[in-house]
Parts: C-alpha cells; structure tokens; sequence
C-alpha cells in the first residue's frame, strides 16, 4: 500500500535532504532502547514493592486492627469487601460470556448488504489517504459498497489528501468537505443523508482494516434480523513509535476482545467506537433527528457520538454485538498530554451517557433478556459514583501511611494486572503482554483524576486532541 501513496499532495520530497527510513529506523532504536528501561524499571519497582510488603507486615497488622476497632474502618472494610465481591462475581462472570463467544463467519458475497462507509477527517493530514486506500482494497463486491470521505473544515492539508485519494481510487470514493468545521458529529450525519447502503459503517481518519474486516464487521446483520449494531476490534497503529502506544495496545486487547465479547454474549455491547463500527440504517434513521439535535445540560453534545448512538440504538430495543475478526488499526496518543484529553474526553461521554441509559435501562425497551444489560450498567455507573470516595480515601491513606500506600498499590497491580498479561500473552506475544504492568502503573498514579474531574466537567464541550499547531493524534 506505501508504495502507491504520493510522497505530498504537491510534489515529490528531497531525497538527498530527507529520509524518511533512516529517521524512522532511528526513532524505532531509541524507542527499543527506552521500552527496555521501562519494562526494566516496573519490575524493579514491583519487586522492591513486594520486599517492602513483606517487611511491614506488622505495619499492615496494627492498620486492620485500627480500622476494626472504628465504626468508619469497620463500615470501609464491609463496603469494600461487598465491592470487590461483586467486582469479583461480575469478572467470573464476563470470563465464562468470554469462553462462549465466537465470532460470526463471514456470509457469502450474494448475502452481503449493501454498505455505505463513511469517514469523517478533519486536520488528519496523509493519514486519511491510507485510510481511504485501506478501505478501498477491502474484500468487498464493488457493487455493494459506497466509500464516502468528508473533510470537516480542516485547517491542514487534509482535503489536498482527499482530492489525491480521489484521483487514486476514481469512482470507488466520494469526497465532500464542509464548508466549515462543525465537529464530527455533523460531518457523519452528512454522510449518513448521502449513504445508500442498507448498513452504515464509520470509519475513523486514521485508521486502516484488514481486506475481510467490512465483510466480517457487516455479518451478524444478516444472521441476526434483531442486530442494530455492530462494535469492530481496535489495535493500535503506531505501537511501534512510542511507549504509550505500546501500553494502549495491550489495554486495548483487554477491552475489546475480553470485555466486548462477554458483552456481545449479552446482545449489550455498550459503545461501539468510532474507529470501527456499524449501524443498521433503519435503526439509525429512527434516532437520526435526537442525535444530531442531542444536548447536555443546555449545550450540544459534540464529544462522545459513538457511545450516544450506541445507546439510542439499545434503547430502540436492538441487539448490539462484537466481531472479534474486524480488525481496525488506529493511531493513538503518543504523548501524555494527547492521552489525558482523550481520556477526559471519553470520560465525560460515559457521564452523559450512563445518565442517559439510566433513564430506560430499567424499563420494558426489550422483548428479551435484559438483566445482562442492567448488570453492565449498574457496573459501569458504580465505577463512575464511588470515583470520588475513592479518591479521597487514597489521598487520605497516602498522608497517613505513604509506604504502606505504595507499596500494596504496587502488588496489587502486579497481581490485577497479570489477567492481561496472561490474556494477551495467549492471543499475541508473550514479551509485548507485559507492557500491562506499565501501563496499570501510569493509570494508577498519573491517570487516577480523569474520571473525577470528567464527573465535574462533564457538561464542557470540545473534542480536545486535533486543533493545531500542537497536534496530537487520537
């Protein structure tokens, strides 16, 4: 594919001043050399974490003997114990939807839908080439499938990009451009009026698929008449660039392929991403007008599109399923900064729309089974409610007791932790899986305040991650 890709929508670049090998088999050196480091000093810090446990187990001793000789200690120890039971039961419980899922072949060509794809762009740049390029050599009867691309008012070279892209595939694309940016939100309900398809599928800017990943993706519509949408499974593209990428792609694994599948079994898959995802028309046009026109507390909702059609499609009484075989390769922060802004940003969407959820989850919006959707979210929204007592409990157990604090966060990551590493071990590679460590590291001591402050911030708007100059990739 890099081979057809022009070197820039205006000319050629020099190959006597510029490299683009060479830098990036240096980038990928210096990034092996810290990869090392890092892996290196989570297992160091671990096993001065466990010798540190070990010698103050008398320590640990007087604290459970002061915390069962105070009403509060006691009442902390039960809620805590009555949590973590049913944190517990609902793990054993998504491990064995886990083991019963299977992902739905592929249905012959002359059963395939019709499919519209859409994606929206905006300050993408070169990557939306790839990603248009990716999706056109998709494995797909050509009769069937409509590619639109729409540049939401972008500042950079993104729409130069497209008209390359159109010169490239000729008729297999459609390019439009809004005449300002207006959030993607806007740019996708442009392409849903202009799809034909009997399924949407939407496609983020930077991303590419696999050949068979529209096919496998669209499936469970023809196999299951009741399916309104469909989750695709998200990699990361650029996990060999930096570190955080290679920490996402592990997390990612787990989200998608453990947690996703046990939904799926409960026809309760609870955000499709936009990276990958696909829509029932019927369904989408029967919700279209409040999703667009959706609010939260008096201003439009221009975050979180994904998760809001999601759940307009739940609630219309739909199945919602996962395709562990339709792969999507998407890029990821690279930096800190990047990172906690799309994290803040999918926070606040989950704030939204659990308030949202709560308002049908528990009403008669199905025929069948709804207890597995009503677990999903109540376990969701308990994440969401205890954030704050939680985090005030730490901040207090790290004044009074700062070793012990450390220490037993420590060795409870490398015991919670070890699921993923062994999960993904299994499916990947064993020296990538361990990546798991480093990353429940960071989001234990750097990441600990998104979900408080999304909480507090929920009602701001703003996507966050692709202004410029200062670009970051989400």
């Amino acid at each position: 594919m890099q081979n057809n890709i022009p070197s820039s929508p205006t000319g050629s670049q020099n190959e006597t001043s510029y490299n683009p090998q060479i830098i990036e088999n240096k980038a990928s050196e210096t990034t092996e050399m810290w990869s090392f480091l890092v892996l290196g000093g989570t297992f160091l810090i671990m096993a001065i974490a466990l010798l540190f446990v070990y010698a103050l187990q008398h320590d640990f001793s007087e604290l459970r003997m002061e915390r069962m000789n105070n009403p509060w200690g006691i009442t902390f120890m039960v809620v805590s114990a009555a949590l973590l039971l049913f944190k517990g039961g609902m793990f054993i419980y998504s491990l064995y939807l886990y083991i019963r899922y299977k992902a739905i072949p592929s249905v012959p060509d002359d059963e395939l839908p019709t499919c519209t794809v859409i994606v929206p762009a905006y300050n993408e740049g070169k990557q939306v080439y790839d990603t248009l390029v990716s999706l056109a050599g998709s494995d797909y009867p050509e009769g069937k499938l409509q590619l639109l691309a729409i540049d939401d008012g972008s500042k950079d070279d993104t729409w130069q990009w497209m008209q390359e892209a159109k010169k490239a595939l000729g008729d297999k694309v459609s390019i439009f451009q809004q005449p300002q940016n207006k959030g993607k939100r806007h740019a996708l309900y442009r392409g849903f009026n202009l799809g034909t398809g009997e399924i949407f599928v939407t496609v983020d800017s930077d991303s590419v698929v696999d050949a068979d990943t529209l096919r496998n993706l669209v499936s469970p519509f023809i196999t299951n008449p009741n399916c309104g949408a469909v989750a695709g499974n998200i990699r990361v593209l650029n996990n060999k660039q930096a570190l955080l990428p290679k920490m996402l792609d592990v997390s990612f694994v787990l989200s998608f392929e453990f947690v996703r599948s046990a939904e799926s079994q409960l026809n309760s898959v609870l955000c499709t991403p936009g990276a990958l995802a696909a829509y029932r028309r019927k369904a989408v046009f029967a919700c279209l007008p409040q999703w667009i026109n959706q609010s939260f507390m008096g201003r439009p909702s221009d975050i979180g599109e994904d998760r809001a059609m999601t759940n307009m499609i739940l609630k219309q009484g739909y199945h919602v399923l996962f395709q562990s075989n339709a792969y999507a390769y998407t890029n990821v922060p690279e930096k800190y900064k990047g990172l906690y802004k799309m994290f803040i940003r999918w926070g606040r969407s989950n704030v939204r729309e659990n308030i949202a959820m709560a308002k049908y989850v528990f009403t008669n919006f199905r025929k069948d089974s709804k207890v597995g959707t009503r677990l999903l979210f109540f376990s969701q929204s308990l994440e969401i409610i205890l954030s704050y007592p939680f985090l005030l409990i730490m901040l207090g157990f790290v004044i009074m007791h700062p070793v012990l604090f450390i220490s037993s966060t420590l060795v409870s990551i490398l015991i919670y932790s070890s699921f993923s590493v062994l999960f993904y071990a299994k499916k990947y590679k064993l020296s990538e899986s361990f990546w798991a460590y480093s990353y429940s590291i960071l989001y234990t001591f750097a990441l600990f305040w998104i979900t408080p402050y999304a909480i507090a911030t929920a009602s701001r708007s703003g996507w966050l991650t692709r202004d410029l100059p200062n670009k970051q990739i989400a």
